[in-house]
């Protein structure tokens, strides 16, 4: 198996274990009588420019550890203060080290709006990021089928939270434009093997309509690759391991959102 099949089978086994602590009818119940939220996520993307997501984790699968030590509640404070439009909160514990403990902090802490950045493969992991405070849910389309993937948009909608739309190729786009996807993520990096194409991203942005927020991730470092992507009317993007590895976070983060 690859490296994204072995997650999917992990996060299946998980959400059988949460299961039994909260059943799903429960978990279902509590989400749906919370306040209704109004896409807080969306509308922080859809501002005029390029948007910048700051994603905070410890590891990545085939890259090890990338942020040793790292407390994430004062990252998140950190790089809000230094102008992050949203926080992106890797939650999977096996292969990135995280947890929804670390998701659950943050967004007490933050005021923007927060992803739980961690590949959805049961409704019942919409229903829990909804408590634990996310704002948008990550969903794959290459781990999901097509029904599955148009339910969980519809999941999303009923709870007023964004589904954040992770591809590497045309014809995953294409099933998450055909499932009803308002925000689509081109990955340069390919989640089976973690290898990066740095192209990806530019390469198919005619793919995806200017009605639909289009972003950008996946070894995105400099302020040359953020100026191609402005020039390709690239609605956001999503800095992780470039952010995580820096030695000044509030720095590079100015670096990169800087007009160059």
């Amino acid at each position: 198996m690859d490296i994204l099949e072995q997650l999917a089978l992990q996060t299946k086994e998980r959400v059988k274990n949460s299961m039994e602590l909260i059943p799903a009818d429960e978990m279902k119940y509590m989400a749906l009588s919370m306040q209704d939220d109004t896409f807080d996520f969306e509308i922080a993307l859809s501002k005029r420019g390029l948007a910048f997501i700051a994603e905070c984790k410890k590891a990545m699968p085939v890259i090890g550890t990338v942020a040793a030590g790292t407390h994430f509640v004062e990252t998140a404070s950190e790089l809000e203060n230094a102008g992050a439009d949203c926080i992106s909160v890797v939650t999977e514990p096996k292969w990135f080290l995280g947890c929804r403990d670390h998701l659950r902090l943050i967004v007490n802490e933050v005021s923007v709006p927060c992803l739980r950045k961690e590949a959805t493969v049961d409704e019942y992991m919409i229903y829990e990021s909804k408590i634990i405070g996310a704002k948008a849910v990550l969903l794959i389309p290459s781990m999901l089928t097509d029904d599955e993937l148009r339910s969980y948009i519809q999941v999303c909608d009923s709870l007023g939270i964004s589904a954040f739309i992770e591809t590497c190729c045309e014809k995953d786009i294409k099933r998450a434009l055909n499932a009803g996807a308002r925000i689509i993520v081109v990955d340069n990096r390919d989640l089976r093997d973690f290898s990066i194409d740095p192209e990806r991203c530019l390469r198919l942005r005619d793919s995806v309509p200017s009605d639909v927020i289009y972003v950008a991730e996946g070894g995105i470092s400099t302020p040359e690759q953020i100026k191609r992507l402005r020039a390709a009317d690239v609605d956001a993007v999503i800095i992780g391991e470039a952010l995580m590895r820096a030695a000044n976070r509030t720095e590079k983060l100015n670096e990169l959102r800087a007009k160059v």
